[in-house]
């Protein structure tokens, strides 16, 4: 018998793992990847922690579905700011389903705990997401089950449920516990995560959605650099050479590469359609952002002289 784990990399989808583990239940770690993730080293954590806890980790690709299905139109709508997370978590149970047949598993488990987010885990949200993905009956909540009426696996018998969880509310102390009883080490802390849920990041993704679709793409130079809006034009500008390397490689097609010639200095992006004038504007930018009075700069395939200016001029178009 095999299952399914919604891996996330913290301690909650740890612990789900480890507890259906004791019922001599196969577990295989499933990420849906949808772009949106604030720690850049995401993969190789869920693989060292996949590792502790010896099961096969499988990363699913998403962002080109999630961004054209659920991220812009959500029908349970959004949290605080670009989060649509009820519709999230019912996008993930779904991707994963879509894997089961695939890797030979018979349900679906995740570490969702009753009332620990305000709105992705209550029980009408629990409710709504398993109506959504299309999964009734197949998910599985090891830490909050016996608070929810039994799944599948509980009907048929392959999962004894008295062996299973009550958990509910934000209180971490039983999960605490038990990490200790495990010797658990590897899992991240519950803060930060997704994008999405940033004030900042959801403005300037609300103002990059007005004027340019969204791509996997810009996924990651959304996350970095400068970013102005300049008669609905869009410029990004690196704050330091940590940020170089995404803009160096951005391979979409909404932008245009900035480098200045023969000195060092940042790396920016320009909307391909931006007019003659707003390239002029940029090449003074990335100027602006050096120690040098002047340079060339390369925006695509033509050269534009730039003038350091006072860098108010352009604090009026920051996002």
């Amino acid at each position: 018998m095999k299952a399914l784990s919604l891996f996330s990399g913290g301690l909650d989808s740890a612990l789900a793992v480890k507890i259906i583990q004791d019922q001599g239940i196969e577990v295989e770690g499933v990420y849906v990847d949808l772009g949106f993730e604030s720690n850049k080293e995401k993969i190789k954590h869920l693989q060292k922690l996949a590792d502790e806890l010896g099961i096969k980790l499988t990363v699913i690709d998403a962002k080109k579905e999630y961004i054209e299905k659920i991220l812009f139109s959500p029908v349970y709508g959004y949290g605080k700011n670009m989060n649509p997370c009820i519709d999230c978590h019912a996008f993930m149970i779904k991707k994963a389903k879509e894997y089961m047949e695939k890797s030979g598993a018979k349900f679906i488990i995740s570490g969702e705990v009753v009332g620990q987010r305000p709105m992705s885990q209550r029980l009408p949200a629990l409710n709504a997401v398993n109506k959504l993905s299309n999964a009734q009956g197949l998910v599985l909540r090891p830490l909050s089950a016996k608070l929810l009426p039994p799944t599948l696996p509980e009907l048929e018998g392959w999962i004894d449920r008295e062996k299973l969880l009550g958990i509910s509310g934000r209180d971490r102390k039983v999960q605490l516990e038990l990490a200790k009883k495990y010797g658990l080490e590897n899992f991240e802390s519950p803060s930060g995560g997704c994008l999405l849920t940033d004030i900042n990041f959801s403005k300037r993704l609300k103002d990059y959605y007005k004027y340019l679709p969204l791509t996997p793409e810009e996924i990651d130079v959304l996350k970095v650099g400068r970013h102005f809006n300049i008669d609905g034009f869009k410029i990004i500008i690196s704050r330091n050479k940590d940020e170089n390397p995404p803009l160096k490689k951005y391979k979409g097609e909404m932008f245009e590469k900035m480098f200045i010639l023969e000195k060092p200095g940042p790396v920016g992006l320009i909307q391909k359609d931006a007019p003659e004038k707003i390239k002029k504007l940029a090449a003074d930018m990335m100027i602006s952002y050096t120690k040098f009075d002047e340079g060339e700069v390369k925006i695509g395939e033509k050269v534009y002289k730039g003038e350091k200016k006072d860098k108010k001029i352009f604090a009026q178009y920051l996002i």
